[in-house]
Parts: C-alpha cells; structure tokens; sequence
C-alpha cells in the first residue's frame, strides 16, 4: 500500500487545465475598458460636433436673412426723385447699421443660444458708374458647451434696382 501511495505522489500532474489566470483576465478588462471608453469619447465627440454644426448652420441662416433684408431694401436711380432707403457714404467708408439680437431655437439641450447680427454697407467705386455696394452681414454666436465665440460672415455685392 505504501508503494502505491508514493507512486500516487511521484506522478506527474494531471494535464494542465485550460483556464485563464488572474493576470490574463485583468489585461483583458483592461482592454476592454480602454475601447469602451474610446468608444464613448467618439460618441461624445461626435454629439458635440453635430450641435456645433447645427448652431452654426442656424448663424449662418440668420447672416443670410440680414443680408436679404438689405438686398430687398428699394435702390432705383432711375426714378424721379431717386429712391435709395438704405444709403451708403460717397467717399467709400463703411456704415454699419443697428445690430440685431436673437435668439435660436436650435433643438438642443439647454436654452436657446443667442445670436448677433452686424450689417455694414460700403459703396465700392465712388463717384464712378456703375455704383457698386457691398453689403456684409455677420453674425456672432457663442457655443454653450465651450463659451467660444464664432462669426459667420456673409458678403456680397449690390447693384442699384433697374426695371
């Protein structure tokens, strides 16, 4: 019997089981958590961006309403007496009218974000035919998330009414 029992003991061990050890399950919730949270971040990213753009593309409409309000104001030279409701200076310079506040009502989260619209008006060519304006129109907005300010700006030109 005791020849059995220390040929029990001298045996080799039993075939190694297949199972993970403790580092290897560690290194691989390490993994995991580090692409888990590379796939957050992108989807946060992603979720600012697109309210950026959104808020951006909201300004960018808002400088394009001032820019055709000015477009639509009566400038014919060809009536008598002239009719010009928004003129520009002579010598060149630039006016720059009365800024327009509004707010947004981009959905998003939070309150509406507020936006600036600033309308300048330059005669190009003064004192020349054809009389050429520029009209500029741009509009400042604030990104909540960040507290930046941006501008869209919007520039054209401007002939006088002709009918």
């Amino acid at each position: 019997m005791l020849a059995y029992c220390r040929k029990m003991i001298e045996r080799e061990p039993h075939a190694k089981r297949a199972a993970f050890t403790l580092m290897e399950v560690l290194i691989s919730i390490v993994i995991l958590a580090i692409v888990m949270a590379g796939i957050i971040y992108g989807y946060a990213q992603a979720n600012r961006f697109a309210e950026w753009s959104s808020m951006s593309l909201a300004a960018q409409s808002y400088a394009l309403q001032g820019l055709e309000q000015v477009r639509s104001a009566k400038w014919d030279l060809q009536a008598n007496p002239k009719i010009d409701y928004l003129p520009a200076p002579s010598d060149g310079s630039t006016i720059s009218y009365a800024p327009q506040s509004d707010y947004m009502d981009v959905p998003a989260t939070g309150a509406p974000f507020t936006v600036t619209n600033c309308i300048s008006l330059k005669r190009i060519n003064p004192g020349s035919a054809p009389q050429l304006r520029q009209v500029t129109s741009v509009c400042y907005w604030k990104f909540p998330r960040t507290g930046q300010v941006y501008s869209n700006t919007v520039i054209t030109y401007r002939a006088p009414d002709h009918q």
